[in-house]
């Protein structure tokens, strides 16, 4: 197995233990496994990253395998908004759009060295469950490994995840109901032994979305902007551009983290509650009700890891409402000429909030992240704007 200079294992979260680059699961105490790294052997000033590719991979240093299954993903850039700015209070805007990537899904950076892992394993079978978005790049980096690939997916995942991923290659079970059915029916009805892409069962989903972080300081050249928002379902796409502002201060390249803001719709909004509690784990959230299918996640995999993030940087939690969000994603989309999705409108109606209630200055630079291209969804944006009579 061919490992980068500075990878250094999976490290227990609870114990600082040592396992395999291609484990998964929990560790032997019942904590996430993370990728740890040699950071003293890492130094990108002076021109290190030169020449490097344009892709996630130009961070191959703090990433773990050498030889990665790619279709280029990351590289993604950050897009200046000063109409939204001005519409939600903020001197600066930016919109870190991952709509661009090879499956329009920030998620592709966190599949491709998942993927990796698995042929590393010698897979033959990789499985997951999944609200939509990550079946589909399951199966397109499953299908370029020549792994077989299994998305199990809720009735309520948009038509064309489930279309992408037998387009890609992969199989797919429809579950009746939401994303909790999905993940029962996965370990109900999958017989064969698979390799999990589970997030947080397999470290390297949250681990490539720390590249997000990466890009966003070399963006700045080596800084970071007043206050980064994100919208937060697993809690994976939250843990992981964490983990890249800390790697990035280890290395010395950034002085402090940025506060992270992490946003949920209010009709399933868990994380949001067990920050107001003050609590460690979430409780499920009984009756999930949302437009947003990405983040309608009752009892997110990653609770703990988020949870944890958001405080040790100083942010906060906030829950804003479907159809702020929903209009959220539609004035960037015909002001800062992207394709935003319901999950980065979230984003987007939630650095409104912030704005509103002081957590961010009328003078700061805000960055929120699109994590979905608006095509997969059309639908739903387009059903906003009939209801508003267009």
């Amino acid at each position: 197995m061919q490992t980068n200079e500075a990878f250094r294992g999976l490290r227990c979260t609870a114990t600082d233990e040592r396992y395999d680059a291609t484990a998964t699961g929990d560790s032997d105490a019942g904590a996430w496994l993370e990728a740890a790294y040699d950071y003293d052997a890492v130094e990108w000033g002076d021109g290190a990253l030169d020449g490097a590719p344009r892709s996630m991979w130009r961070y191959a240093d703090l990433l773990a395998f050498e030889s990665p299954v790619t279709a280029d993903e990351g590289g993604t850039p950050l897009v200046s908004a000063p109409t939204l700015a001005e519409e939600v209070g903020l001197a600066e805007l930016s919109i870190k759009d991952e709509s661009r990537n090879p499956t329009g899904t920030v998620l592709d950076r966190g599949l491709a060295p998942a993927v990796t892992a698995a042929r590393e394993a010698d897979a033959d079978l990789v499985a997951l469950a999944t609200p939509g978005n990550a079946g589909q790049s399951a199966a397109s980096y499953a299908g370029m490994a020549e792994i077989r690939s299994y998305a199990f997916v809720p009735s309520r995942a948009p038509f064309s995840n489930k279309a992408m991923v037998n387009v890609h290659g992969g199989e797919m079970r429809v579950a009746g109901g939401r994303y909790p059915d999905a993940e029962t029916a996965l370990h109900e009805q999958l017989k064969s032994e698979w390799y999990t892409l589970q997030e947080f069962d397999n470290p390297h989903r949250h681990d490539g979305i720390k590249t997000v972080a990466f890009e966003i300081a070399e963006s700045l050249e080596w800084s970071t902007p007043d206050a980064v928002v994100l919208p937060a379902g697993t809690g994976e796409v939250v843990a992981g551009v964490a983990k890249g502002f800390r790697e990035l201060r280890e290395i010395g390249a950034i002085d402090e983290m940025p506060p992270i803001y992490a946003a949920q719709p209010s009709g399933c909004a868990p994380l949001v509650a067990a920050a107001e509690r003050g609590a460690e784990e979430t409780e499920p959230w009984e009756s999930p009700d949302t437009i947003v299918g990405e983040l309608e996640v009752p009892e997110p995999n990653g609770a703990a890891a988020a949870l944890d993030a958001v405080a040790a940087s100083g942010g906060e939690f906030v829950a804003v409402d479907d159809e702020s969000s929903l209009e959220s994603a539609v004035v960037a989309a015909q002001t800062a000429g992207m394709e935003v999705g319901p999950a980065g409108g979230v984003a987007v109606a939630a650095a409104g909030v912030l704005a509103d209630e002081g957590a961010v200055g009328g003078d700061d630079h805000v960055v929120v992240l699109n994590t979905e291209s608006g095509t997969k969804t059309a639908d739903v944006l387009r059903s906003h704007l009939m209801g508003k009579g267009i």
